[in-house]
Parts: C-alpha cells; structure tokens; sequence
C-alpha cells in the first residue's frame, strides 16, 4: 500500500519540496539593496533625497525623477527642472522653460509654484526668493485681501517689480500705471510666505517671473539676477538616525508601506542601525541555511528511493 502511495504521487511529492526550498533559498538570500546614492546627469542625488522608492526620506518620495540624465523636480503644480542641489545650504535650485526672464516676457504659461499640503512641512521657497506677478486682473486676490486684509507689493531681498521694469523683455509689453487709483500694477512682486501659493490660475495673473539672491552683497540690475526658484528643504529632526545607520554602514531609506525611517543594511533591514539588528539577522539566516540544506537532503533522498522502487 505505501509502495502504490509514492509511486502514484511522485510528482506532488517533488513539487512540494520543490517549492519549500525555493521558499527557503528566496528568505535565506532576499535582493540585494545598492547604495541610495545616484547621479542624474551631473547631479549627485542623496539623502534626503532619492530616485529610488525607498531611498531617502519618506517626506521627498516621487519627488524627483531621472529623465534622460535631466533631473525634474515634481509638485502638484507641475515639473520643474533642477539646476542644483547644495547639500550644505540645504536648497535645491529649479527652473520653470514658461517662466519669464529679463530677455523675454510669457504670457499665458508657467507653472506657477504650488505644494501638496503634506509636503509643507519638508519644502519651501527661500526667504530670498522673490515671484514677480505679470498681468493680474483688478479681480485678484492680491489686490483685494487674503482675505479682508490689503496686500501689498514689495521687494524681497532687494529685488522687486520696480527694477524688473527695466529689463528689455517689456518693451513689447505695455505697462499699466503702477498706481493702484489707475488701477492694478502690470507687476506685482511678492515672497512666497506671504500668500503661500503661487497658483497663477486663482491669482488671475498672466505670467509669472522669479528670482533669488544667494549673495551678501546687492547685485545691480535685474539683468544680473539668478532666474529660478530656489526652493529650501527641511528634514525634521536632527538626522540622529540617519547619522547612526550611516555610521554602522547602513544606508538611510524608509519603508514604503509604513513610511516610517528604515536603516537599509546591504541585504537586509533595520528599524534602528545595522549593529543593533546584526545578532538577529545572522542567527535568522544560520537557521535558513541549515532548513536549505536539510531539505536539499531531504529531496535528494526521496529522489534516489523513487528511483530503486
């Protein structure tokens, strides 16, 4: 009776040791993990920012993309092209192709800038950026109070619409009277904390320019400022933990169904650094091996039994 047994079933028999060792072999060896470190173009991408899910910090995920060795940066307002990263100011520098510059006026394009609520926390336009507004109607909430208070104009970091006038892109673009009893100034220049958006479809604008100064020093003429938008980037807390993982030879990521902070430890995983976890996942892939080779055992006698029968 056991005889007919395995010579009736010798198929289901290997297929299930089959499948339990390659159970065993895919948890004894789980895919490696490379460095998060990457290069676009000539860009270096690193924490806490990544190409990769699960590089990183969780609070930058789908935020920049490689795209033909051009890194873009992307929010709900659009894509952006990053000219820079500066790891020590902690800024990225991005560019919108239909914002407007010294040289040329745009009318009717341009993303504009604006942030997903939960990203708020991690980005934000520098201090010394300045959004120089282009053909807001009288209509705009700029000009009638965010809401029931008056907004006014102003320079920002000592660049402003009074100097952008005198850049050569408007001399095929009239000016209105820059008097608010003439009605609404073709250029309005504000900082980003002001109004917290720059959403040129809700501001009724029709263009859009902006600048930023990095220098101590007061650079001459609008045709002389860096064109851009120089967005700053917060990691909350102090970096202990990434400090930490990256001290034991780790590599900062998080998890991508929890979000929370994961030290990436070659091919394996910790919650808090690759030192804390190793006795634990040595022990575990011990176990493994030896369950790997019982049952390549196992499976190499059954094999030779069937065949004697």
């Amino acid at each position: 009776m056991t005889h007919t047994f395995f010579l009736q079933a010798p198929l289901t028999v290997t297929l299930i040791i089959l499948t339990t060792q390659s159970i065993v072999q895919v948890s004894a060896n789980p895919p490696s993990i490379n460095s998060c470190r990457s290069y676009c173009g000539n860009i270096t991408v690193d924490y806490p920012f990544s190409t990769r899910p699960g590089c990183g910090h969780s609070g930058f995920r789908d935020l920049l993309f490689c795209v033909n060795e051009v890194l873009m940066f992307h929010i709900s307002s659009g894509s952006y092209r990053v000219l820079s990263i500066d790891y020590a100011y902690e800024a990225l520098t991005i560019h919108d192709h239909d914002m407007s510059t010294c040289d040329t006026l745009v009318r009717g394009k341009g993303n504009g800038f604006v942030l997903e609520s939960w990203r708020v926390p991690y980005l934000m336009p520098a201090p010394d950026n300045v959004f120089m507004l282009i053909g807001c109607r009288a209509e705009s909430p700029l000009f009638q109070g965010f809401p029931g208070k008056h907004l006014p104009c102003r320079n920002v970091s000592g660049m402003g619409c009074d100097e952008y006038y005198k850049c050569n892109g408007w001399d095929t673009w009239p000016k209105r009277d820059a008097s608010y009893g003439m009605g609404p100034p073709e250029c309005c220049s504000v900082g980003f904390g002001a109004i917290r958006a720059i959403n040129l479809t809700r501001l009724q604008c029709a263009g859009y320019s902006s600048a930023y100064n990095v220098a101590p020093l007061r650079i001459s003429g609008p045709s002389q400022w860096s064109y851009g938008i120089r967005v700053a980037y917060t990691v909350p807390g102090d970096y202990a933990f990434c400090r930490a993982c990256e001290a034991t030879g780790g590599t900062c990521g998080y998890d991508n169904v929890a979000g929370g902070d994961l030290c990436l430890c070659g091919d394996w995983n910790s919650t808090s650094n690759c030192d804390s976890d190793r006795s634990i996942s040595e022990s575990r892939g011990l176990i493994l091996s030896v369950c790997e080779m019982w049952t390549g055992m196992f499976l190499a006698c059954m094999v030779a039994w069937m065949t004697l029968q």
